[in-house]
């Protein structure tokens, strides 16, 4: 399975559909290449990574841990401190309404830094390139053998790009 790619950045659809032309004249594997962008395939369609996605999943993730943590710790706190802010819950009232705010603290840890965390640490350089997408701008990405995106990268240079980046799988 390859996991090498090759992604290049390309201002409008002529630019791109001639910089894809110019790569199946030099003999390319068509199945390897696909053209992104409006009236081709869409961020969701090829697989790239949606921040947001990665963002919910984290903060469920470190929910399903830290609000039984911060229950435990807000009960904890209770006993040990032997305040009795809520004396009108009763001993026991008391107790449990500071591990139920324990466990609020944990959940709201779970979606600021989890949620945040996935947002800006879980997309890598997918949120870049969806936003160059929805800024009318369109993608090549190439897939295979390092050969095969050193050749491409030597055709695609010819082009006005705003940018293209190699990803090599390190471990195959």
């Amino acid at each position: 399975m390859n996991n090498n790619y090759l992604v290049a950045v390309l201002s409008d659809r002529i630019q791109a559909e001639s910089a894809y032309t110019m790569l199946e004249k030099q003999g390319l594997p068509l199945d390897k290449i696909t053209i992104l962008g409006r009236g081709y395939k869409s961020a969701d369609e090829f697989g790239l990574i949606d921040p947001n996605e990665v963002a919910q999943k984290q903060a469920k993730l470190m929910a399903s841990w830290l609000v039984p943590f911060g229950f435990l710790a807000g009960l904890g706190f209770s006993f040990s401190t032997n305040l009795h802010t809520f004396a009108w819950a009763g001993e026991v009232g008391d107790r449990l309404i500071g591990g139920l705010l324990g466990a609020i603290g944990g959940a709201m840890g779970s979606v600021f830094i989890g949620g945040g965390g996935g947002i800006a640490f879980g997309s890598g350089d997918a949120l870049p390139y969806r936003n160059r997408l929805n800024a009318g701008k369109y993608l090549i990405v190439v897939e295979g053998s390092q050969l095969l995106l050193q050749q491409s990268t030597t055709i695609l240079r010819k082009f006005d790009l705003e940018n293209i980046k190699s990803y090599i799988d390190m471990y195959q």
